[in-house]
Protein backbone atom coordinates (compact mmCIF):
# COMPACT_ATOMS: atom_id res chain seq x y z
CA UNK A 1 0.00 0.00 0.00
CA UNK A 2 1.28 3.25 -0.68
CA UNK A 3 0.60 6.79 1.09
CA UNK A 4 -0.25 9.66 -0.68
CA UNK A 5 0.92 12.94 -0.09
CA UNK A 6 -1.27 15.10 1.63
CA UNK A 7 -2.92 17.36 -0.06
CA UNK A 8 -1.40 21.12 0.00
CA UNK A 9 -3.23 24.20 -0.64
CA UNK A 10 -0.73 26.41 -2.90
CA UNK A 11 0.62 29.27 -1.52
CA UNK A 12 1.47 32.53 -3.21
CA UNK A 13 5.87 32.84 -2.94
CA UNK A 14 7.34 34.57 -0.50
CA UNK A 15 9.09 36.59 -3.05
CA UNK A 16 6.03 37.64 -4.78
CA UNK A 17 4.56 38.69 -1.60
CA UNK A 18 7.59 40.69 -0.09
CA UNK A 19 7.63 42.37 -3.70
CA UNK A 20 3.60 42.89 -3.55
CA UNK A 21 4.24 44.50 0.07
CA UNK A 22 6.74 46.66 -1.28
CA UNK A 23 5.30 47.84 -4.06
CA UNK A 24 1.38 48.27 -3.58
CA UNK A 25 2.12 51.17 -1.09
CA UNK A 26 4.75 52.70 -3.43
CA UNK A 27 2.06 52.45 -6.31
CA UNK A 28 -0.60 53.68 -4.40
CA UNK A 29 2.02 56.61 -3.51
CA UNK A 30 2.32 57.09 -7.19
CA UNK A 31 -1.11 57.55 -7.88
CA UNK A 32 -1.78 59.89 -5.23
CA UNK A 33 1.19 62.00 -6.42
CA UNK A 34 0.58 61.82 -9.91
CA UNK A 35 -3.58 62.89 -8.87
CA UNK A 36 -2.45 65.65 -6.52
CA UNK A 37 0.66 66.62 -9.67
CA UNK A 38 -1.77 66.61 -12.52
CA UNK A 39 -4.48 68.79 -9.83
CA UNK A 40 -2.36 71.11 -8.63
CA UNK A 41 -0.45 71.88 -12.42
CA UNK A 42 -4.24 72.13 -13.68
CA UNK A 43 -5.09 74.80 -11.13
CA UNK A 44 -2.28 77.14 -11.71
CA UNK A 45 -2.57 76.44 -15.51
CA UNK A 46 -6.01 77.64 -16.10
CA UNK A 47 -5.16 80.35 -13.02
CA UNK A 48 -2.72 81.38 -16.61
CA UNK A 49 -5.09 80.88 -19.09
CA UNK A 50 -7.83 82.94 -17.30
CA UNK A 51 -5.27 85.80 -16.70
CA UNK A 52 -4.50 86.02 -20.57
CA UNK A 53 -8.86 85.85 -21.12
CA UNK A 54 -9.02 88.71 -18.52
CA UNK A 55 -5.80 91.03 -20.45
CA UNK A 56 -7.88 90.40 -23.77
CA UNK A 57 -10.82 91.37 -22.46
CA UNK A 58 -9.06 94.46 -21.17
CA UNK A 59 -7.22 94.99 -24.27
CA UNK A 60 -10.69 95.29 -26.13
CA UNK A 61 -12.25 97.62 -22.86
CA UNK A 62 -9.05 100.14 -23.31
CA UNK A 63 -10.71 100.79 -27.19
CA UNK A 64 -14.02 101.97 -26.11
CA UNK A 65 -14.41 105.18 -25.86
CA UNK A 66 -17.38 107.87 -26.35
CA UNK A 67 -17.46 110.07 -29.35
CA UNK A 68 -18.27 113.56 -30.30
CA UNK A 69 -21.93 111.92 -30.63
CA UNK A 70 -22.64 111.16 -27.56
CA UNK A 71 -22.34 107.21 -28.37
CA UNK A 72 -19.92 104.89 -26.80
CA UNK A 73 -18.15 103.19 -29.64
CA UNK A 74 -15.33 100.45 -30.04
CA UNK A 75 -12.45 102.50 -31.68
CA UNK A 76 -10.55 99.63 -34.23
CA UNK A 77 -9.89 99.09 -37.77
CA UNK A 78 -11.20 95.37 -38.66
CA UNK A 79 -7.06 94.77 -39.38
CA UNK A 80 -6.47 96.37 -35.83
CA UNK A 81 -9.22 94.03 -34.16
CA UNK A 82 -7.93 90.82 -35.97
CA UNK A 83 -4.74 91.50 -34.98
CA UNK A 84 -5.77 92.24 -31.51
CA UNK A 85 -7.64 89.03 -31.14
CA UNK A 86 -5.05 86.49 -33.73
CA UNK A 87 -4.83 83.04 -32.00
CA UNK A 88 -3.39 80.57 -34.00
CA UNK A 89 -4.33 78.06 -31.93
CA UNK A 90 -7.52 79.00 -30.49
CA UNK A 91 -10.73 80.69 -31.67
CA UNK A 92 -11.86 83.89 -29.66
CA UNK A 93 -14.45 85.55 -29.76
CA UNK A 94 -15.67 88.46 -27.46
CA UNK A 95 -18.93 91.15 -27.72
CA UNK A 96 -19.65 94.48 -25.67
CA UNK A 97 -22.79 94.65 -24.62
CA UNK A 98 -24.25 97.48 -23.05
CA UNK A 99 -26.20 97.55 -19.15
CA UNK A 100 -30.02 96.67 -20.78
CA UNK A 101 -27.87 93.87 -22.80
CA UNK A 102 -28.05 94.84 -26.34
CA UNK A 103 -24.75 94.28 -28.28
CA UNK A 104 -22.95 97.52 -28.84
CA UNK A 105 -19.58 95.37 -30.68
CA UNK A 106 -18.63 92.09 -31.48
CA UNK A 107 -20.54 88.94 -32.07
CA UNK A 108 -23.67 87.73 -30.67
CA UNK A 109 -22.24 85.26 -27.88
CA UNK A 110 -24.94 83.22 -25.01
CA UNK A 111 -25.78 85.36 -21.96
CA UNK A 112 -23.35 84.73 -19.17
CA UNK A 113 -23.84 85.58 -15.13
CA UNK A 114 -23.26 89.31 -14.69
CA UNK A 115 -19.84 90.25 -12.24
CA UNK A 116 -20.86 91.82 -9.37
CA UNK A 117 -19.76 95.66 -8.44
CA UNK A 118 -17.13 94.31 -6.32
CA UNK A 119 -14.96 91.66 -7.76
CA UNK A 120 -15.54 93.35 -11.47
CA UNK A 121 -15.77 90.29 -13.61
CA UNK A 122 -16.90 86.53 -13.53
CA UNK A 123 -15.64 83.63 -15.23
CA UNK A 124 -18.27 80.93 -17.27
CA UNK A 125 -18.22 78.19 -19.51
CA UNK A 126 -20.45 78.38 -22.85
CA UNK A 127 -21.34 76.54 -25.94
CA UNK A 128 -20.60 78.14 -29.12
CA UNK A 129 -21.52 76.88 -32.26
CA UNK A 130 -20.59 73.13 -30.55
CA UNK A 131 -17.44 73.91 -29.08
CA UNK A 132 -16.71 74.45 -25.42
CA UNK A 133 -15.32 78.39 -24.61
CA UNK A 134 -14.16 79.51 -21.65
CA UNK A 135 -15.50 83.54 -21.30
CA UNK A 136 -14.74 86.21 -18.77
CA UNK A 137 -17.50 88.78 -18.14
CA UNK A 138 -15.79 92.23 -17.13
CA UNK A 139 -17.88 94.97 -15.76
CA UNK A 140 -16.30 98.17 -17.39
CA UNK A 141 -17.57 102.06 -17.82
CA UNK A 142 -17.01 104.93 -19.68
CA UNK A 143 -18.03 107.97 -18.52
CA UNK A 144 -20.14 106.63 -16.25
CA UNK A 145 -21.54 104.09 -18.89
CA UNK A 146 -22.02 100.82 -17.55
CA UNK A 147 -20.80 98.28 -20.21
CA UNK A 148 -20.02 94.57 -20.14
CA UNK A 149 -17.10 92.88 -22.10
CA UNK A 150 -17.66 89.38 -22.97
CA UNK A 151 -14.21 87.57 -23.94
CA UNK A 152 -14.80 83.81 -24.93
CA UNK A 153 -11.47 81.10 -26.25
CA UNK A 154 -12.05 77.66 -27.01
CA UNK A 155 -10.28 75.10 -24.48
CA UNK A 156 -8.51 72.95 -27.38
CA UNK A 157 -4.87 74.21 -25.83
CA UNK A 158 -5.75 74.10 -22.60
CA UNK A 159 -6.81 69.94 -22.54
CA UNK A 160 -3.63 69.51 -24.85
CA UNK A 161 -1.17 71.45 -22.40
CA UNK A 162 -3.23 68.86 -19.14
CA UNK A 163 -2.89 65.30 -21.33
CA UNK A 164 0.73 66.81 -21.94
CA UNK A 165 1.42 67.54 -17.79
CA UNK A 166 -0.09 63.90 -17.42
CA UNK A 167 2.00 62.14 -19.68
CA UNK A 168 5.06 63.73 -19.53
CA UNK A 169 4.31 63.74 -15.27
CA UNK A 170 3.06 60.05 -14.95
CA UNK A 171 5.49 58.31 -17.24
CA UNK A 172 8.81 58.80 -15.83
CA UNK A 173 7.44 58.00 -12.49
CA UNK A 174 6.08 54.78 -13.89
CA UNK A 175 9.09 54.31 -15.49
CA UNK A 176 10.64 54.51 -12.13
CA UNK A 177 8.78 52.10 -10.54
CA UNK A 178 9.24 49.66 -12.94
CA UNK A 179 12.87 50.07 -12.20
CA UNK A 180 12.22 49.81 -8.67
CA UNK A 181 10.26 46.71 -9.09
CA UNK A 182 13.01 44.79 -11.11
CA UNK A 183 15.57 46.03 -8.54
CA UNK A 184 13.53 44.97 -5.61
CA UNK A 185 12.79 41.31 -7.30
CA UNK A 186 16.82 41.07 -7.86
CA UNK A 187 17.52 41.92 -4.33
CA UNK A 188 14.95 39.75 -2.79
CA UNK A 189 16.05 36.89 -5.07
CA UNK A 190 19.67 37.77 -3.49
CA UNK A 191 18.40 37.65 -0.08
CA UNK A 192 16.70 34.63 -0.01
CA UNK A 193 19.17 32.56 -2.07
CA UNK A 194 20.70 31.72 1.60
CA UNK A 195 16.97 30.17 2.29
CA UNK A 196 16.72 28.36 -1.05
CA UNK A 197 20.14 26.99 -0.30
CA UNK A 198 18.70 25.86 3.42
CA UNK A 199 15.55 24.31 1.57
CA UNK A 200 17.80 22.26 -1.05
CA UNK A 201 20.04 21.20 1.56
CA UNK A 202 17.32 20.19 3.88
CA UNK A 203 15.48 18.57 0.83
CA UNK A 204 18.74 16.64 0.15
CA UNK A 205 19.74 15.69 3.92
CA UNK A 206 19.17 11.87 4.56
CA UNK A 207 16.75 10.97 7.12
CA UNK A 208 19.35 9.11 9.68
CA UNK A 209 21.52 12.17 8.61
CA UNK A 210 21.54 14.34 12.01
CA UNK A 211 24.46 16.09 11.69
CA UNK A 212 24.09 20.07 11.65
CA UNK A 213 23.48 21.88 8.84
CA UNK A 214 26.79 24.86 7.65
CA UNK A 215 25.57 28.04 8.36
CA UNK A 216 26.72 30.45 5.83
CA UNK A 217 26.52 34.62 7.15
CA UNK A 218 23.34 36.01 5.87
CA UNK A 219 20.57 37.55 7.33
CA UNK A 220 19.35 37.54 10.94
CA UNK A 221 16.31 35.59 10.47
CA UNK A 222 17.26 32.86 8.08
CA UNK A 223 20.88 32.60 10.33
CA UNK A 224 18.06 31.90 13.43
CA UNK A 225 15.80 29.73 11.06
CA UNK A 226 19.23 27.57 10.44
CA UNK A 227 19.60 27.52 14.24
CA UNK A 228 16.32 26.31 14.75
CA UNK A 229 16.83 23.34 12.33
CA UNK A 230 20.57 22.25 13.94
CA UNK A 231 18.53 22.14 17.55
CA UNK A 232 16.07 20.34 16.02
CA UNK A 233 18.60 18.10 14.83
CA UNK A 234 20.39 17.87 17.97
CA UNK A 235 17.06 16.79 20.13
CA UNK A 236 16.18 14.50 17.28
CA UNK A 237 19.92 13.18 17.70
CA UNK A 238 19.43 12.68 21.27
CA UNK A 239 16.42 10.87 21.25
CA UNK A 240 17.55 8.57 18.71
CA UNK A 241 20.74 7.60 20.61
CA UNK A 242 18.69 6.90 23.33
CA UNK A 243 16.32 4.61 21.83
CA UNK A 244 19.20 3.06 20.14
CA UNK A 245 21.18 2.92 23.69
CA UNK A 246 18.09 1.79 24.79
CA UNK A 247 17.17 -1.33 22.24
CA UNK A 248 21.14 -2.32 23.02
CA UNK A 249 20.63 -2.42 27.18
CA UNK A 250 17.65 -4.15 26.64
CA UNK A 251 18.90 -6.73 24.03
CA UNK A 252 21.98 -7.28 26.22
CA UNK A 253 21.11 -7.14 29.46
CA UNK A 254 18.07 -9.37 29.19
CA UNK A 255 19.52 -11.95 27.45
CA UNK A 256 21.79 -13.35 30.80
CA UNK A 257 18.10 -13.84 33.34
CA UNK A 258 15.98 -14.99 30.47
CA UNK A 259 18.54 -17.57 29.34
CA UNK A 260 18.86 -18.55 33.01
CA UNK A 261 15.13 -18.62 33.11
CA UNK A 262 15.17 -21.31 30.63
CA UNK A 263 17.82 -23.43 31.28
CA UNK A 264 16.23 -23.85 35.07
CA UNK A 265 12.95 -24.51 33.41
CA UNK A 266 14.46 -27.46 31.55
CA UNK A 267 15.84 -28.55 34.23
CA UNK A 268 13.37 -28.56 36.27
CA UNK A 269 11.29 -30.87 34.05
CA UNK A 270 14.45 -33.44 33.76
CA UNK A 271 13.84 -33.99 37.89
CA UNK A 272 10.96 -35.85 39.22
CA UNK A 273 11.65 -34.90 42.75
CA UNK A 274 9.30 -32.42 44.11
CA UNK A 275 11.89 -30.67 46.62
CA UNK A 276 13.96 -30.30 43.24
CA UNK A 277 11.40 -28.64 41.37
CA UNK A 278 10.04 -26.10 43.90
CA UNK A 279 13.94 -25.31 44.50
CA UNK A 280 13.74 -24.78 40.93
CA UNK A 281 10.92 -23.12 40.69
CA UNK A 282 11.62 -20.47 43.41
CA UNK A 283 14.99 -19.24 41.42
CA UNK A 284 12.88 -19.14 38.42
CA UNK A 285 10.85 -16.76 40.03
CA UNK A 286 13.69 -15.13 41.14
CA UNK A 287 15.59 -14.74 37.95
CA UNK A 288 11.89 -13.69 36.74
CA UNK A 289 11.77 -10.84 39.14
CA UNK A 290 15.63 -9.70 38.69
CA UNK A 291 14.52 -9.56 34.77
CA UNK A 292 11.09 -7.70 35.37
CA UNK A 293 13.04 -5.42 37.99
CA UNK A 294 15.91 -5.12 35.14
CA UNK A 295 13.08 -4.19 32.34
CA UNK A 296 11.28 -1.37 34.63
CA UNK A 297 14.60 0.39 35.40
CA UNK A 298 15.35 0.42 31.65
CA UNK A 299 12.09 1.94 31.08
CA UNK A 300 12.89 4.49 34.04
CA UNK A 301 16.82 5.12 32.59
CA UNK A 302 15.20 5.63 28.99
CA UNK A 303 12.64 7.95 30.32
CA UNK A 304 15.35 10.12 32.17
CA UNK A 305 16.79 10.96 28.77
CA UNK A 306 14.05 11.93 27.11
CA UNK A 307 12.39 14.00 30.14
CA UNK A 308 15.41 16.56 29.28
CA UNK A 309 13.62 17.44 26.43
CA UNK A 310 10.39 17.27 27.39
CA UNK A 311 10.14 17.55 31.45
CA UNK A 312 7.98 20.38 32.66
CA UNK A 313 8.32 20.84 36.15
CA UNK A 314 5.20 21.64 38.78
CA UNK A 315 5.03 22.18 42.74
CA UNK A 316 5.50 19.08 44.26
CA UNK A 317 4.66 18.23 47.97
CA UNK A 318 7.58 15.55 49.28
CA UNK A 319 6.03 14.44 52.36
CA UNK A 320 3.33 12.39 50.57
CA UNK A 321 5.49 10.63 47.75
CA UNK A 322 8.03 9.47 51.17
CA UNK A 323 5.18 8.30 53.05
CA UNK A 324 3.29 6.37 49.74
CA UNK A 325 6.91 5.30 48.73
CA UNK A 326 7.57 3.93 52.16
CA UNK A 327 4.21 2.01 52.48
CA UNK A 328 4.65 0.55 48.92
CA UNK A 329 7.98 -1.15 50.05
CA UNK A 330 6.68 -2.14 53.41
CA UNK A 331 5.98 -6.08 52.33
CA UNK A 332 9.24 -6.66 50.65
CA UNK A 333 10.85 -5.40 53.44
CA UNK A 334 8.74 -7.35 55.76
CA UNK A 335 9.70 -10.45 53.81
CA UNK A 336 13.24 -9.41 54.14
CA UNK A 337 13.32 -8.83 57.45
CA UNK A 338 14.10 -5.07 57.26
CA UNK A 339 12.88 -2.54 59.35
CA UNK A 340 11.66 -0.06 57.00
CA UNK A 341 10.14 3.55 58.18
CA UNK A 342 10.02 7.50 57.74
CA UNK A 343 11.47 9.99 59.71
CA UNK A 344 10.46 13.92 60.06
CA UNK A 345 6.93 13.83 58.69
CA UNK A 346 5.37 14.72 61.75
CA UNK A 347 7.13 17.73 62.65
CA UNK A 348 6.91 19.27 59.45
CA UNK A 349 5.12 22.09 60.01
CA UNK A 350 3.83 22.74 56.24
CA UNK A 351 3.72 21.30 53.50
CA UNK A 352 7.21 20.78 51.80
CA UNK A 353 7.52 21.88 48.63
CA UNK A 354 9.48 21.74 45.62
CA UNK A 355 9.74 22.52 42.18
CA UNK A 356 9.60 18.95 39.76
CA UNK A 357 7.65 15.92 38.34
CA UNK A 358 6.14 13.30 40.67
CA UNK A 359 7.30 10.42 38.55
CA UNK A 360 10.61 11.69 38.95
CA UNK A 361 10.62 11.92 42.91
CA UNK A 362 9.02 8.12 42.86
CA UNK A 363 11.58 7.29 40.90
CA UNK A 364 14.49 8.62 43.42
CA UNK A 365 12.52 6.98 46.36
CA UNK A 366 12.44 3.18 44.58
CA UNK A 367 15.16 2.68 43.35
CA UNK A 368 17.13 4.37 46.51
CA UNK A 369 14.88 1.88 49.40
CA UNK A 370 15.28 -0.67 46.48
CA UNK A 371 18.71 -0.25 46.55
CA UNK A 372 19.26 -0.55 50.34
CA UNK A 373 16.71 -3.19 50.86
CA UNK A 374 18.76 -5.40 48.71
CA UNK A 375 22.78 -4.34 49.95
CA UNK A 376 21.92 -2.39 53.27
CA UNK A 377 21.59 -3.67 56.38
CA UNK A 378 18.37 -4.36 58.58
CA UNK A 379 16.97 -1.18 59.50
CA UNK A 380 16.02 1.47 56.84
CA UNK A 381 14.88 5.26 57.24
CA UNK A 382 13.52 7.51 54.46
CA UNK A 383 13.99 10.96 56.02
CA UNK A 384 12.97 14.69 55.02
CA UNK A 385 13.82 17.34 56.52
CA UNK A 386 13.97 21.48 55.92
CA UNK A 387 16.82 24.12 56.51
CA UNK A 388 14.68 27.11 57.07
CA UNK A 389 17.69 29.25 57.21
CA UNK A 390 18.73 28.63 53.55
CA UNK A 391 15.18 27.65 52.29
CA UNK A 392 15.93 23.80 51.19
CA UNK A 393 14.87 20.83 51.69
CA UNK A 394 17.05 17.30 52.29
CA UNK A 395 15.83 13.95 50.93
CA UNK A 396 17.54 11.08 52.77
CA UNK A 397 17.34 7.56 52.59
CA UNK A 398 19.93 5.55 54.93
CA UNK A 399 20.72 1.93 55.84
CA UNK A 400 23.03 0.62 58.65
CA UNK A 401 24.80 -1.83 55.77
CA UNK A 402 28.12 -2.48 55.05
CA UNK A 403 28.08 0.87 53.18
CA UNK A 404 30.14 1.70 50.08
CA UNK A 405 33.98 2.48 49.67
CA UNK A 406 34.31 6.23 49.27
CA UNK A 407 36.72 5.84 46.11
CA UNK A 408 33.72 3.70 44.67
CA UNK A 409 30.81 6.00 45.34
CA UNK A 410 31.34 8.31 42.36
CA UNK A 411 32.01 5.15 39.59
CA UNK A 412 28.11 3.81 40.87
CA UNK A 413 26.03 6.91 39.98
CA UNK A 414 27.54 5.51 36.46
CA UNK A 415 25.28 2.97 34.46
CA UNK A 416 26.51 -0.82 34.67
CA UNK A 417 28.59 -0.41 37.64
CA UNK A 418 27.82 -2.38 40.60
CA UNK A 419 29.68 -2.71 44.09
CA UNK A 420 31.18 -5.73 45.16
CA UNK A 421 28.04 -7.59 46.40
CA UNK A 422 26.08 -6.65 43.78
CA UNK A 423 28.93 -8.63 41.55
CA UNK A 424 29.11 -11.21 43.66
CA UNK A 425 25.25 -12.14 44.15
CA UNK A 426 24.30 -10.68 41.24
CA UNK A 427 21.71 -9.08 42.75
CA UNK A 428 20.85 -6.06 40.38
CA UNK A 429 22.24 -4.25 37.17
CA UNK A 430 23.71 -1.19 38.27
CA UNK A 431 21.07 1.31 37.24
CA UNK A 432 19.55 2.12 40.51
CA UNK A 433 22.31 4.80 41.70
CA UNK A 434 22.54 6.12 37.84
CA UNK A 435 18.92 6.57 37.47
CA UNK A 436 18.69 8.76 40.81
CA UNK A 437 21.85 10.94 39.91
CA UNK A 438 19.87 11.79 36.32
CA UNK A 439 17.03 12.38 38.04
CA UNK A 440 18.90 14.50 40.25
CA UNK A 441 19.93 16.49 37.59
CA UNK A 442 16.58 16.66 36.02
CA UNK A 443 15.31 17.88 38.88
CA UNK A 444 18.95 20.85 38.80
CA UNK A 445 20.16 19.12 41.93
CA UNK A 446 23.05 16.22 42.49
CA UNK A 447 23.16 12.83 44.72
CA UNK A 448 25.41 12.76 47.30
CA UNK A 449 26.31 9.28 49.04
CA UNK A 450 28.11 9.63 52.26
CA UNK A 451 28.51 7.45 55.34
CA UNK A 452 25.56 7.24 57.46
CA UNK A 453 26.01 8.93 60.97
CA UNK A 454 26.70 6.45 63.17
CA UNK A 455 29.93 4.84 60.45
CA UNK A 456 27.57 2.57 59.66
CA UNK A 457 25.67 2.00 56.39
CA UNK A 458 25.20 4.57 53.49
CA UNK A 459 23.57 7.93 53.35
CA UNK A 460 22.35 8.69 49.93
CA UNK A 461 21.05 12.15 49.55
CA UNK A 462 19.19 15.35 47.62
CA UNK A 463 19.20 18.92 48.35
CA UNK A 464 16.44 20.74 46.90
CA UNK A 465 15.13 24.47 46.94
CA UNK A 466 12.07 25.43 48.42
CA UNK A 467 9.29 27.02 46.42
Amino acid sequence: MTLSAPSIRPTSSLRIRMLRHVMLPLVLTWLAGTVATLGVASYFTEKAFDRALVDDAYSIASYLHRQSDGRVALQLTPSELSAALFDQSETVRFSVLRADGSLLAGTPLPSTPTPSSDLGMHYSDMVVRGELMRAVTLRHTVDGELLYVVMAHTTSVRSDLAQHLLVFGALPLLLLLTLLALWLWRGIERDLAPLARLQATLAERDANDLKPIQIAPSTREIEQVAFAVNALFDRLGHSVRSQREFIGNVAHELRTPLARIRALADDGRSHPDAAMSRQQLQQIATSAERAGRLVNQLLDLAIADEAQVVLQKEPVDLAPLVQQAVLRHLDKADARGVDLGARGLDELAEPVRVSGHIALFEGILDNLIDNALRYGGQTLTAELSVDSATRTCELVVVDDGPGIDASARQDLMRRWTQGGHGDQWRLGSGLGLSIVARYAQLLGSELRLDDADNGLGLRAALVLPLL
